[in-house]
């Protein structure tokens, strides 16, 4: 969101609890706070710059744009604790090209409770984030038919093709079950 001026936009301040990764491996947003978290989406051509200087548990402040059908922010700008700002620029800003990474992705499974509905950056349903930190991912058509399965509280066990890294493990969801009690 590059041609955004992000000093016009509101500022929404917490502490990091959680990096999301995308199907890629790469960091695509953030969870702040603990009781009552909100996901920080942002592109993935900001996650070198991100990983270098955010940790979980550090306090940030995001300027960002709030869509009307979820509660999330779409990052326009992150400022660390040290004041460093981390703008979004668009993806080929100073001739950089974006390259997803070349991961090889794993069949994988998962289990939990839905602890936070997961969206993409213009607020379409995209997944959920599980209480053992793993990321259900899939296409927004998809979550719009899956959304009970999507919702806080809502118990599943997931299959899929994923990844895991030092940020956190994201499954790009091919099954999903939704289970009538924990476990």
């Amino acid at each position: 969101m590059h041609w955004i001026d992000p000093d016009s936009l509101p500022e929404t301040r917490g502490t990091v609890t959680r990096f999301l990764l995308n199907p890629h491996g790469e960091l695509d947003g953030l969870v702040l706070g603990s009781r009552q978290q909100r996901q920080v989406h942002f592109p993935p051509h900001l996650s070198r710059q991100i990983v270098r200087h955010v940790a979980a548990g550090d306090e940030i402040r995001v300027r960002g744009v709030k869509p009307r059908s979820a509660d999330m922010i779409a990052a326009v700008s992150v400022t660390t604790g040290t004041g460093k700002v981390i703008l979004d620029e668009g993806p080929h800003h100073n001739g950089d090209r974006h390259h997803q990474p070349g991961v090889a992705r794993r069949p994988m499974q998962a289990s939990g409770e839905v602890v936070l509905s997961l969206y993409g950056p213009k607020g379409e349903l995209r997944g959920a984030l599980l209480d053992n930190g793993t990321s259900l991912r899939m296409p927004a058509h998809a979550a719009a038919e899956l959304a009970a399965y999507l919702a806080q509280g809502a118990h599943v066990h997931a299959w899929g093709r994923g990844i895991a890294n030092r940020h956190g493990k994201t499954i790009e969801v091919d099954e999903i079950a939704f289970l009538s009690h924990e476990g």
